[in-house]
Parts: C-alpha cells; sequence; structure tokens
C-alpha cells in the first residue's frame, strides 16, 4: 500500500512550524501509543506511520529534500525506524522529555560551583565616593596538588565501569526510555582508585582568597557588586560561582541618607536665630556658609545644592538639607536669668509682633472655649 503523504498523516500544513509538527505528533502519540491501545492492530500502525512522519519532518535536511522528492527523497531505512536505541525511544524522549523528566543524549556531567555572598560594611564617606578594598574570602577552591582531578599525582581517575564514562545509565521499561545520573559515579563519568591526599578525591580544598573590589560611588545599602568566576569552584570541570559583595553602611554621626539626598542637624543659638547670622555647615567634601535669617524659627529646613549623592545607577547629584534647630540655653547664672526676664517683658507688650506664631495660636485656643 502507497504511503501517505507526511503532512497529511499528521494533519499539518506543509509550512507548518518545528513546534506545530512536535505539537501534532504528541497528539496522534498519546491517541494511538500502543500500551494504550493493546488489542488494536490498527492503532498501532497508525502510531508506527505517524512516528515515522515525525522523524522525517523534524528533521530539516530530511525535510527538505521530502519536499522536493517526496518518498523516494529521503533514507526508507531511517523511516522503518525501530523501538531499540535511536528509534521510537530518542524521539519519545524529544515530545515528551518535559512531561517523564527524561534526558537525551550522554556525557557527563559537570556542576557549577556555589554563589557565595559577602557582607562588606562601609563608612557613609566610601559609600558616596566610592572606594577599593582588599577582603578575604573563604571558599572552596582547585585542589593544587592534583589539579582538582581528585587523583593522586601520578594517576588519573579511570572510567566507570557502569555507565562507561557517560556520568548518566539508561533505563528501558518497554517502550520508555529515561536516563537518570550514574549512581556509581554521581555522574562524574570517572571513578577515583588513588585519591589525592590533600582533597581526598574531592578536587576541591577550603581556602581563602584575598580579592580587591573596587566600590562604585553612590552604593547604597542594598546594593550587591557581583564578582563573576570568584564563588567556590565547580566539580568534574564544571565553572565556578560568582561572589555577591552586598553593602552595608554604617551609621554616621552628623548626616543621615536618603537616595541622592543627605539631611542634617544645624545647632544654632537664641541669638543666632533671632538677629540672623552665617553660619559653617560641614559637607562631606568641606564646609560651606548658610545664611540663617533673622527671625528663623526652629525645625526650618535649608537646602543646600548638590551637596548630595552622585546614584550609583546616575542621574542628578542630590542636595544636603539642613534643619535647624534652636538650642535653649541651659545652666543659666542669675544675671543671665534676670536678662532674659526683663527680655521677655519687653516682648509680651507686642507678642503678636515679635511672636506671630504664638498669638494666633492663643487666639485659636479663646476661640475654641469661647464656642462653649
Amino acid at each position: 500500500m502507497a504511503k501517505r503523504d507526511y503532512y497529511e498523516v499528521l494533519g499539518c500544513a506543509r509550512n507548518a512550524t518545528q513546534a506545530e509538527i512536535k505539537k501534532a505528533y504528541r497528539r496522534l502519540a498519546m491517541k494511538y501509543h500502543p500500551d494504550r491501545n493493546s488489542d488494536d492492530a490498527d492503532a498501532e500502525a497508525r502510531f508506527k506511520e505517524a512516528k515515522e512522519a515525525y522523524e522525517i519532518l523534524n528533521d530539516d535536511q530530511k525535510r527538505a529534500a521530502y519536499d522536493q522528492f517526496g518518498h523516494a527523497g529521503v533514507d526508507p531505512g531511517m523511516a522503518s525506524g525501530g523501538f531499540g536505541a535511536g528509534g521510537f525511544a530518542d524521539i519519545f524522549g524529544d515530545v515528551f522529555g518535559d512531561i517523564f523528566g527524561g534526558a537525551r543524549g550522554g556525557g557527563r556531567q559537570v556542576f557549577r560551583g556555589a554563589d557565595l555572598r559577602y557582607d562588606l560594611e562601609l563608612s557613609l564617606e566610601k559609600a558616596v565616593f566610592g572606594d577599593t578594598v582588599t577582603l578575604t574570602v573563604p571558599k572552596l577552591v582547585g585542589c593544587g596538588t592534583c589539579d582538582g582531578s581528585g587523583a593522586r599525582p601520578g594517576s588519573s581517575p579511570k572510567a566507570c565501569a557502569t555507565c562507561g564514562g557517560q556520568g548518566q545509565v539508561r533505563m528501558q521499561q518497554g517502550f520508555f526510555s529515561v536516563q537518570q545520573t550514574c549512581p556509581q559515579c554521581r555522574g562524574r563519568g570517572t571513578v577515583i582508585g588513588d585519591p589525592c591526599k590533600d582533597c581526598h578525591g574531592e578536587g576541591r580544598v577550603q581556602d581563602s582568597r584575598n580579592l580587591q573590589v573596587k566600590i562604585p560611588p553612590g552604593v547604597d545599602t542594598g546594593d550587591r557588586i557581583r564578582l563573576s568566576g570568584e564563588g567556590e569552584a565547580g566539580q568534574n570541570g564544571g565553572p565556578p560561582g560568582d561572589l555577591y559583595v552586598e553593602v552595608h553602611v554604617k551609621e554616621h554621626p552628623i548626616f543621615t541618607r536618603d537616595g541622592r539626598h543627605l539631611a542634617c542637624e544645624v545647632p544654632v543659638s537664641f541669638a543666632t536665630a533671632a538677629l540672623g547670622a552665617a553660619v559653617e555647615i560641614p559637607t562631606l567634601d568641606g564646609q560651606v556658609s548658610l545664611k540663617i535669617p533673622p527671625g528663623t524659627q526652629s525645625g526650618k529646613l535649608f537646602r543646600i545644592k548638590g551637596k548630595g549623592v552622585a546614584p550609583v545607577r546616575g542621574g542628578p547629584i542630590g542636595d544636603l538639607i539642613c534643619r535647624v534647630q534652636v538650642e535653649t540655653p541651659v545652666k543659666l547664672t542669675d544675671r543671665q536669668k534676670q536678662l532674659i526676664e526683663e527680655l521677655d517683658s519687653e516682648l509680651a507688650g507686642a507678642s503678636n509682633k515679635h511672636s506671630p506664631r504664638s498669638g494666633s495660636w492663643l487666639d485659636s485656643v479663646k476661640e475654641f472655649f469661647d464656642r462653649d
């Protein structure tokens, strides 16, 4: 009987994508699978027909030959397939690997080294302006005695007899073929008969490394700096992990930080707040002069442009926010108390003029109680 067109078998258009072809085959394979239709010879024939069509159309070269020459353009031997190695088992693993967790192909397993985290404390100055610091990082590194092989110098690992050096073994049950990690060598593909005396066959030893790390200007608490390849050494030839340096900025005795802005309190005397004056304000890169106008109240905010932080991810430099704190005199002498009392008497005669907020507040309180 003449073979049907492969596209017709799978129910796909001739311009179908590989994903559409795979989806069509999956649907037919599930429908006509022999395990589901043990007493239906027609279902088994349909299953083999679909499998044959998929084998051709899933291969770009074979598909191109089929599109040009039809069935005569493809190797009949490849179409006949079979249920041994390279036949249905591989096709089944390709289509249903995501369902059953199967893996295709051989090859020993390699293991990437673990990522590490280092908590770095920085002063505010170093976080704002950047710095270069030296870190001592304890970690697993490749054994220098055996060059990471795990075998004693002069010897070498042998291919695992269980998996033949592949690191994986294939389990065959009917139509199902599943690969799993070799239990003998644990995926390495080799076994060590004479282990290295320093690493005891692990290929890695515990050690410490000194690293020079450049801290970019503007970092803040919670920022992480990734150092590629500076984590723990991999196993079985695998790549090393990464090192993540996590920044923690220490509290500063003068400044607090809010993103790109800095803030500080500026204590001033009663006379300075009342009469006004120029006061020296500290910044992270020197002092600046701040003019306090006469009559400044406690809590007044002043902004000094460009004396904040340049954000590490770019953007304009922040500002320094200065909050004036008027200090009340303490430990007064009798003479000082007398002078303040005299001043208070002088000011009391025109409280609304000299203390407008106080006068306004008292008027509001009086109005509140008069409503009753």
